[in-house]
């Protein structure tokens, strides 16, 4: 199985259709010889025309991607729900709520688990669904407003497992560049001249630096510092901020370090 890079990656999650989304994954004609389908949560590419084999079992590319979804991330309603809230608009108590629902909870259990009244969980449904017409006419005039014209200066993705979102994010692909230019005064692909102090800047180097590791593969401790101290000698600090907004995690113990989807 192939990937897409995560920039690519990024660009399907937030293009996505509503039903691409729910479904978790998108149709797309140049992904292998024959087209195939991408996951939106990881950027798997799962190819038309091959066979894929798990545990015994046989599928065909659109199934398997299925498979894919449901094996590593239970379903797309639980990773939407575990997504920065930021992103999601939900508080706590709603996430707990959502779950709750999805999983077919009546009112009586939900009153007993969050100690609350039968008219404050029907209140919280009732809350819940005004929220989503507001989001359904929200997008609606946002993709109106995109196809009236076109944005000179787009903004940055915002990764999807960022800590806190702010007006940190408020960074035009164009500022990213050149700041990149700035910083890596030998090459993208060459060491980091200076770590910033300003947080905008910070996110920059950060969202550049993750791309040096291999989002499908777990790291030790030390290779992570191999990688980090080749683009700067205070990998420690690399390494803290990697963890600290979001872009990787790893074990409590620190024997696994990982790139965050």
């Amino acid at each position: 199985m192939s990937e897409i890079t995560s920039k690519q990656q990024a660009d399907r999650f937030w293009q996505a259709s509503l039903e691409e989304l729910k479904q978790g994954y998108m149709e797309d004609a140049h992904a292998g010889p024959f087209g195939g389908f991408v996951c939106l949560i990881d950027g798997q590419v799962f190819e038309k025309g091959r066979i894929y084999e798990q545990d015994g079992l046989y599928f065909e590319a659109e199934r398997f991607v299925q498979q894919h979804i449901r094996l590593n991330y239970v379903s797309m309603f639980h990773y939407l729900l575990t997504l920065n809230k930021k992103l999601t608009g939900l508080t706590e108590l709603q996430c707990n709520l959502l779950q709750s629902f999805y999983e077919g909870k009546s009112d009586a259990e939900l009153v007993a688990e969050h100690g609350s009244s039968k008219s404050t969980i029907r209140n919280h449904r009732f809350a819940l669904r005004e929220k989503a017409k507001q989001a359904r006419v929200l997008l609606a005039i946002m993709e109106l407003l995109e196809q009236q014209s076109n944005d000179p200066a787009p903004f940055i993705e915002i990764h999807r497992t960022a800590t806190m979102v702010d007006e940190r994010y408020n960074i035009t692909e164009q500022e990213s560049a050149l700041l990149l230019k700035q910083y890596f005064k030998e090459g993208l692909d060459g060491p980091l001249s200076e770590f910033p102090r300003k947080e905008k800047r910070k996110i920059i180097i950060l969202r550049h630096l993750v791309k040096r590791f291999d989002s499908n593969r777990q790291y030790t401790e030390k290779q992570v510092n191999e990688v980090l101290s080749a683009a700067f000698a205070d990998y420690v600090t690399l390494r803290r901020y990697m963890i600290e907004y979001g872009f990787m995690d790893r074990h409590e113990d620190g024997s696994a370090y990982w790139v965050k989807k």
